[in-house]
């Protein structure tokens, strides 16, 4: 993104001389950091011999005068020796870097897993790590350090080396960069080629030794200041407004994190060069109106983006933007020309060279591309989309071209740039993406073009917001309520975009994508460039859009038509739905994820969901609990009456307390009817006593909440995680039969043969994850479906699964993967 208008397509640049050091630097660093500091020093020299080299043969050429080159030759003579000198410095960097890492007490210590008592200076705020398979276990954060001081139990030794802290518990998230700690925990090797010592896995609760710096202190009230005045929003926007704004994304919705990475709009979270043109333009504006000088103004706005990046913490893109700004404001202040993309190639040679890291981090490929995009493409798409080019030709050549323009469409200058910017960012992204994911978003053009406008009134309000948060909190809610406003914007579209179909497209990830994806830009050119291909082209892709947006939502509309109930595809876990009348339906479990559980709420349309049953405690059905809450109407939840999993239950029982739900449990023979469905609970009986199994994790499956549901058309017997004993017992108590069985444990081995006999179903409903490490379904229970003729529908071949109803019965309905 850029906070300001495209420069004029010149033909000239100063870019080309450091754009092919900046390339060979980032490469070195990129390879050698997988490798042993050894490697990495021979390399070194190998270019430093190479540039020695190359100054030696070519001192002498003509060419040269008073040191400068005259001749085009000699200038790619000293592009080359560039080239030669910064691959060597990038070489020796991270051979330096990997040597100190990977040597020492430290190393050492992280080799033998040794138990050590450590002194840690934070480096950057603890990061909360997504615990979506152990929901309500206690928050667990990741942070960079610096470790200075470990003590074992046989000696103390001062170090000074960057380490990974891995924790868990409330007292992490208060803490701020600059604060001492002392921390007990255990020390283990790191993830090659992460240039940290190793990686130490805390116990217990940090103690304090120093408060933050009254610099990161100031930063710390501003940025918890803006998210005291975002709690007068919805959650959705109060965690968005700042990331936006600061790019503090610990209080992001899961499921607006989500619908933001499918949309391609992951970006507005990264603070860039949008965020410091912004707070620049400002302090410009400001200090112009107090009448300053040129060179005053280019300092005081070089400050202002110095402390803008204290408070938005150094992320790649931040760092990226910073440097490049930086030289911006040298430029200004100086009175001299500024040209991108050179100092976008100066900036990627200094941040290489000295934070190699860097180099593997997608994070800052994605900015540097985007922003190399920008430079590069927008200007020449803007200008071929827009008049201005026109222009600006001289007459001589303005007479036959402007003849053969007539019959395009010119559009206004504003709009050109709009549509340019963030095509060009995307275009650019898109490799970088199929590396890192395996996926195109076809999407993320229209949403960026859709969102553009709210983007900067979001920014300007929270970030005024910010500033005055610390002395007046009511002052900053009124600037918020207004920003809240775009927010909302922003998350309509991305949830709106999500929606569309083949909103993300499935690719080969990895170089062979890379290569794919090489050969069809290139097809593509050789097509579009010849004026029939063309047009040929174009109404394959119009008719082809056509049978996508229009014809197969049609055809293939879901839910379908008479849906009774839908088994959700939430990867390894159950999530069902039961339909209740328009707008609503009964949840059985949630799935270990709140993303997918709401993403299948949605497509169904159900805001309001009556009775949500959690037929026990296991991560895999309670999981997505917060999906389920997620703007709907919950009526009731019943759980089982076997308290299994106190921890577990107690979350649980405290989530839905805190929303004033209430929590039921019930006993056999319980029915209720909604809508269609009349729902009558089977087991467990409060009664029988402590359920048992071969081991916790059984006992615990087999006090499932076993529901049958009846419809007109027939009947569906849900099993929760039902194991051999607890599948006897049911059927000792009661002669079950159902046309359709949710098959107990997502196919497991521990199957009773007799119960799935006397069950007679027809059907059988599978929620299993794709390639799970269980080994659901069990070959044997697969085998023993066929043997009873039940037709077998699994999720993960199939997706979501519905059960609808047809005149002469009921039928089962795949919806089918995405991939």
């Amino acid at each position: 993104m850029t906070g300001h208008p495209l420069p004029p397509v010149t033909g000239k640049s100063h870019a080309w001389p450091l754009l092919l050091p900046a390339i060979a630097a980032w490469a070195c660093a990129l390879v050698l950091l997988g490798c042993s500091a050894r490697i990495g020093t021979a390399v070194a020299l190998a270019a430093a011999l190479g540039a020695v080299a190359v100054a030696w043969h070519t001192r002498s050429l003509p060419g040269r005068r008073d040191g400068r080159c005259t001749s085009r030759p000699a200038a790619w003579r000293g592009v080359i020796l560039a080239t030669l000198v910064c691959a060597a410095a990038a070489s020796g960097s991270v051979a330096f870097r990997v040597h100190a890492v990977t040597t020492g007490p430290v190393a050492e210590l992280a080799a033998a897993n040794a138990f050590v008592t450590a002194q840690i200076v934070l480096t950057d705020d603890p990061r909360r790590r997504s615990s979506q398979n152990i929901p309500f276990a206690p928050d667990s954060y990741v942070t960079p350090a610096t470790l200075t001081i470990i003590r074992t139990a046989e000696a103390r030794q001062a170090v000074n080396v960057p380490v990974t802290v891995f924790s868990s518990g409330a007292a992490w998230a208060r803490l701020l960069p600059s604060q001492h700690l002392e921390v007990t925990g255990r020390l283990a090797m790191p993830t090659a080629g992460d240039l940290v010592a190793a990686v130490l896995l805390v116990r217990g609760p940090p103690r304090v030794l120093t408060p933050p710096s009254e610099l990161q202190t100031a930063a710390g009230a501003l940025r918890s200041g803006l998210r005291s005045a975002a709690d007068v929003l919805p959650p959705d926007q109060r965690g968005l407004l700042p990331g936006l704004v600061v790019g503090d994304v610990s209080r992001m919705d899961p499921q607006v994190t989500a619908d933001f990475k499918e949309a391609g709009l992951s970006h507005l979270n990264a603070v860039s060069g949008a965020n410091l043109a912004i707070v620049a333009g400002a302090m410009l504006a400001l200090s112009r109106l107090f009448g300053f000088p040129l060179p005053v103004r280019a300092v005081l706005a070089a400050l202002s983006m110095l402390a803008f990046a204290v408070v938005a913490r150094p992320s790649p893109s931040v760092l990226r933007a910073l440097l490049m700004g930086l030289a911006a404001a040298v430029a200004l202040g100086t009175g001299r020309a500024r040209d991108g993309f050179a100092a976008l190639s100066a900036t990627v040679l200094l941040l290489v060279l000295f934070v190699p890291e860097l180099a593997r981090s997608y994070g800052f490929a994605l900015s540097v591309a985007a922003t190399a995009g920008i430079l590069l493409l927008a200007p020449r798409w803007r200008d071929r989309l827009s008049a201005a080019q026109q222009e600006e030709n001289d007459a001589g050549a303005a007479g036959r071209r402007q003849a053969g323009s007539r019959s395009r469409v010119r559009l206004p200058r504003w709009l050109a740039e709009a549509i340019a910017v963030p095509a060009a960012a995307q275009v650019a992204v898109t490799p970088v993406l199929v590396l890192m994911s395996g996926q195109l978003t076809p999407v993320a053009l229209i949403a960026n073009l859709l969102v553009a406008p709210a983007v900067a009134p979001a920014t300007l309000l929270g970030f005024g917001a910010a500033l005055v948060a610390p002395v007046w909190l009511e002052g900053a809610r009124c600037l918020v309520v207004p920003a809240g406003y775009a927010v909302g914007w922003i998350i309509t579209v991305a949830r709106w975009s999500v929606g569309l179909p083949y909103a993300t497209v499935p690719w080969p990830g990895g170089l062979p994508g890379l290569a794919l994806l090489a050969l069809a830009v290139a097809a593509g050119i050789l097509i579009l460039r010849r004026r029939a291909w063309r047009a040929i082209v174009l109404t394959a892709a119009g008719a082809a859009l056509v049978a996508v947006l229009v014809i197969r939502p049609i055809a293939t509309p879901w839910p379908p038509k008479g849906w009774l109930m839908v088994m959700c595809d939430v990867g390894q876990g159950d999530g069902i739905v039961v339909a209740a009348g328009p707008g609503r339906g009964v949840v059985v479990d949630t799935g270990p994820d709140p993303v997918a559980m709401d993403r299948c709420l949605r497509g169904l349309g159900v805001d309001d969901v009556p009775l949500l049953v959690l037929t026990h405690p296991h991560a895999d059905h309670v999981g997505g609990l917060p999906g389920v809450l997620r703007d709907r109407r919950v009526g009731a939840v019943v759980v089982s009456p076997q308290r299994a999993m106190a921890r577990a239950s107690a979350r649980v029982s405290g989530t839905l307390e805190g929303r004033r739900i209430p929590e039921w449990t019930v006993s056999p023979g319980t029915r209720w009817t909604f809508g269609p469905s009349e729902v009558t609970v089977l087991a467990p009986d409060p009664a029988s006593g402590e359920v048992t199994g071969q081991g916790e994790g059984s006992a615990i499956n087999n006090s499932s909440v076993v529901l049958h549901v009846r419809w007109r058309s027939g009947s569906v017997l849900l099993s929760g995680d039902l194991e051999t004993e607890a599948q006897k017992e049911v059927l000792r108590r009661s002669a079950v039969r159902a046309d359709i069985l949710k098959i107990p444990h997502h196919g497991s081995n521990r199957q009773s043969p007799a119960f799935l006999e006397a069950v007679g179903a027809r059907a059988a409903l599978i929620s299993v994850g794709t390639d799970n490490d269980y080994g659901h379904p069990a070959p044997s229970t697969l085998a023993l479906l066929r043997r009873l003729g039940a037709a077998v529908y699994r999720t993960d071949h199939s997706g979501d699964i519905a059960v609808v109803e047809r005149e002469d019965g009921m039928a089962v309905v795949s919806r089918g993967r995405a991939s």
